[in-house]
């Protein structure tokens, strides 16, 4: 299986650079049976679903994790995005310059809230470092980051980071601290979304996972099978877990809200089709061919070209009739990526 089996035509002006109001996006909705596709709005969840589906959403929380900052003592301008904690004060990281950057390099990143220092410690492929950061005065270097960072935007959104984006960037479930990019699907939802949902019968469970840089790493590979994912901090608590697994042995449908929230249910149900309790490492690479054993179906935002997230939503819907979708989807000129529309696949 090629990754250019995964390629589709967007022309640019179809890229959100700018969220809409939350639940007033587009919404294609998919019959995976069939390929049959209909317009909606994600206001219309409610009606859409089942009653005795199950919706399971990822709670995780972003946090400002690109910062900007000066070598020390040269004062060259430096980009650091933490991509994830290793122990208490080191992070794996991407940092640009790339090339300067050696094991020993030092960074200072300051602001009105204090400064944060950190030390290169070790250098890897495509950028990624191991950093240490240490805080003047002992203050926290979780407040000092939330306080100087940035929002972590995508690339294919060509501006500056806001302060509304500090909010918008989050789902309204948003609760646990640790993502570097939000989960997308998420974004669309409104209380009022959710309260009409629970009042259709269809019951919310909250998962965790932590999105990292494995979520949207580029596929550098030829062949598909020859990418590796990069493993994603999940959080199963056992009151979801029980949830979930009544659920199935009931029969009621499943329904993910992200490509993060399937990632995590289907990596601990790997062996018996049942979710665990616990926490874990989701290192599950989804395309085409996989066997889904929870999910049932897929709230998901439009995903890049040829990346590991369109890959997982052809496993599920099939490539030929996704790509179809897509090519209608651009037709009808949908919003596309984090700040776009979105798909209901059932």
């Amino acid at each position: 299986m090629l990754v250019s089996d995964f390629d589709f035509d967007l022309p640019d002006e179809l890229i959100a650079q700018e969220a809409a109001p939350r639940g007033t996006s587009r919404l294609l909705v998919m019959d995976r049976r069939s390929g049959a596709i209909e317009d909606a709005m994600v206001a219309d969840l409610p009606r859409l679903l089942t009653p005795g589906d199950v919706l399971v959403v990822n709670d995780t929380r972003v946090f400002a994790a690109r910062l900007l900052g000066q070598r020390d003592p040269s004062g060259g301008a430096v980009e650091c995005l933490l991509l994830r904690r290793l122990e208490p004060d080191v992070w794996e990281a991407l940092m640009h310059p790339g090339q300067k950057l050696k094991p020993g390099a030092r960074v200072r990143f300051d602001g009105p809230a204090g400064a944060l220092r950190l030390e290169v410690l070790d250098r890897h492929f495509y950028g990624k470092r191991t950093v240490r950061l240490t805080a003047d005065n002992l203050t926290e270097v979780d407040a000092l980051i939330d306080a100087l960072g940035h929002i972590p935007l995508p690339p294919y959104i060509r501006r500056a980071d806001t302060i509304a984006d500090r909010e918008r960037y989050q789902t309204v479930f948003a609760a646990r601290r640790g993502s570097i990019a939000a989960p997308t699907a998420g974004l669309h939802f409104t209380p009022e979304i959710l309260t009409g949902v629970a009042g259709h019968g269809v019951e919310r469970v909250d998962i965790t996972l932590h999105v990292g840089y494995g979520t949207f790493k580029p596929v550098r590979t030829e062949d598909v099978e020859a990418h590796v994912v990069d493993p994603e901090h999940y959080e199963i608590s056992a009151s979801a877990a029980t949830s979930v697994n009544h659920a199935i042995d009931a029969g009621r449908r499943i329904v993910a809200v992200g490509t993060t929230t399937t990632r995590a249910l289907e990596d601990t149900a790997l062996r018996d089709g049942r979710l665990k309790a616990g926490s874990g490492e989701a290192a599950t690479f989804i395309y085409p061919g996989f066997p889904f054993r929870v999910v049932g179906g897929l709230v998901t935002n439009f995903h890049l070209p040829k990346s590991s997230l369109l890959m997982l939503v052809a496993a599920f819907a099939g490539r030929e009739p996704v790509l179809a979708a897509y090519r209608e989807a651009v037709a009808r000129r949908y919003r596309f990526y984090s700040y776009g529309d979105a798909m209901l696949i059932l």
